[in-house]
């Protein structure tokens, strides 16, 4: 019968150590009363000893070198002088060249010409990650391509899946999202890469959730610094599907969308226009609650994500009776005026006014709690021009 053995025997932790790391221990080391080091701990030694003697020597040579230069005679040649024939530049020539041009200078003249909207960027002047000198070029080129990524009205195309059916996705892949935590740059991209998909490639009706936790995936290992594992997005499917489908459905689409993920969400306007309004903590909440209420609407597709960034900004302004509504700031960094953000505002009111209706209840549940300030209990005012009864009705048959 085996002896066992127990952990933490102290015979046994000075049999380890002496067997590991006690010199004393080995063969013909007590002889001459001293230990016996191997060989290469001496010849080491003798390499830092030939070490320490070349840098002695560099160094004297160093000393040697700049008492010879201090004891050389220094001639100096006297200047040549050469005529020289001034000619007289024009004058306009000169101005230009007296003009220092720079970016800096093109983005001061940009703001005097927006001299009625504030300066939102000034905080952030020495902070290198804000990229102030570039992040007005970076939002207009945003906008000139953000139509190339925009997905297409497609149900038109889907055989076997409708609205309703996306919009019980989105819930889901919203609850999804808070259980692991993910950035909100995930969720958007998600739920841009499903669209795509869709207008894409037909899709069967078992198939959809399948599409939507792949592209959680791809959108995770995008924006996500440790993204779910595959093993965890098949446990929140109940088993629906193996990791395998998963990884299969997840090469179709990026096949699909030719690997193409860099792209202009609306959460990339949603921050540049949220910082514009100079909000306290419950408009940030209320301004996301309406954005994240309009991804569920397939009707919000048709606004381009600049729009529907800005709308939300607007629609949560009057929610909160913020006076005025829209100002010369936004207007600057939106692009947009208050009369072209009617339309997309009016639809994000109406989808705000039918969520307490509606069954899909994880973004009303996400913005229920305290730490994003209870905006989904804060009611619409009724005098609010988002809600007039013509508007209501003409997005209630449409």
């Amino acid at each position: 019968m085996a002896t066992r053995r127990v952990r933490g025997d102290p015979v046994e932790n000075r049999r380890a150590l002496g067997d590991i790391g006690n010199i004393a221990s080995l063969p013909g080391a007590e002889e001459a009363g001293k230990l016996n080091r191997p060989l290469t701990r001496n010849f080491r030694a003798q390499l830092l000893e030939n070490a320490n003697k070349k840098d002695v020597a560099k160094k004297q040579e160093g000393v040697r070198a700049v008492q010879r230069k201090a004891r050389a005679v220094v001639v100096v040649k006297p200047p040549q002088t050469h005529e020289v024939i001034v000619i007289s530049p024009d004058t306009n020539e000169v101005a230009k060249a007296k003009k220092n041009v720079t970016y800096s200078s093109v983005l001061t003249a940009r703001s005097k010409a927006a001299s009625k909207a504030l300066d939102i960027d000034s905080a952030d002047k020495d902070n290198d990650l804000a990229a102030v000198e570039y992040v007005e070029d970076m939002y207009s080129f945003y906008k000139e391509v953000e139509n190339e990524s925009k997905p297409q009205m497609y149900m038109q195309t889907q055989t076997e899946i409708n609205e309703k059916m996306r919009s019980i996705l989105v819930d889901w892949l919203v609850d999804v999202h808070v259980k692991f935590d993910l950035s909100p740059e995930t969720l958007y991209l998600t739920i841009n890469i499903v669209d795509r998909f869709l207008s894409l490639k037909p899709v069967p009706r078992r198939e959809l959730q399948l599409v939507g936790v792949s592209a959680l995936l791809i959108a995770s290992k995008y924006e996500e610094i440790w993204p779910p594992q595959v093993n965890d997005l098949v446990y929140v499917t109940d088993n629906s599907y193996q990791s395998k489908q998963i990884l299969v459905m997840e090469k179709t689409i990026l096949g699909n969308l030719e690997w193409y993920l860099t792209v202009p969400t609306q959460y990339v306007f949603l921050a540049r226009f949220v910082k514009a309004a100079v909000p306290d903590p419950e408009m940030e909440s209320m301004v996301h609650f309406l954005a994240e209420l309009g991804l569920m609407h397939y009707d919000a597709l048709k606004f381009c994500p600049s729009m529907l960034a800005a709308s939300a900004v607007y629609a949560a302004r009057c929610f909160l009776s913020k006076t005025p509504a829209w100002t010369e700031t936004l207007t600057f960094h939106t692009g947009y005026s208050e009369h072209e953000l009617m339309d997309c505002s009016k639809l994000l009111a109406f989808i705000h006014s039918r969520v307490g209706e509606s069954k899909l209840r994880a973004v009303f549940k996400k913005y229920s709690k305290a730490e994003r300030c209870a905006v989904a209990l804060v009611s619409s005012p009724a005098k609010s021009p988002l809600l007039s009864s013509s508007a209501s009705c003409s997005l209630e048959k449409s």
